[in-house]
């Protein structure tokens, strides 16, 4: 089963700790899918992932366009896996899909929005009982990851 990785953001926004976490993914070889739950939030991610730092950026396209199956980052609303990523970020209380055909799945959610908590405790419950490999994440006052569970 793939294992998930349930990232609890407390220190920081999601803009902050998703780009290094892609980036690290990328280091491994793998490719990446980021779902959101709406066309605005993955609209802004888009943005953000070209700006992030003044010294680089994060190569990405958006799923549906012509060149997705390409993409090293592909950011998307939908279920799909158009560039073949083997690991799927689900953030900000969108639902993942079938998880099993990842290395890896990744669930980030903000600690100081009650919807994405819930969704987030839902998430687990499903993915712990399809049998998946969870595991909990949450950032520390230096905003270092701990595992906690």
């Amino acid at each position: 089963m793939t294992e998930v990785l349930f990232y609890h953001l407390t220190e920081s926004t999601l803009e902050e700790a998703l780009p290094s976490l892609l980036e690290r993914s990328l280091e491994r070889g793998w490719r990446a899918a980021v779902q959101t739950a709406s066309e605005e939030r993955r609209d802004v991610l888009e943005t953000h992932l070209w700006t992030y730092r003044d010294d680089s950026f994060l190569a990405h396209g958006l799923d549906g366009s012509p060149h997705a199956a390409h993409q090293p980052v592909l950011l998307t609303t939908g279920p799909g896996n158009a560039n073949g990523a083997q690991v799927r970020f689900v953030v900000e209380g969108a639902e993942p899909p079938d998880l099993s055909g990842y290395a890896r799945g990744v669930v980030m959610f903000d600690g100081h929005d009650e919807e994405q908590l819930a969704a987030a405790r839902r998430q687990w419950s499903a993915l712990k009982g399809a049998g998946h490999e969870v595991t909990y994440w949450q950032q520390g006052p230096d905003r270092r990851w701990q595992k906690k569970a």
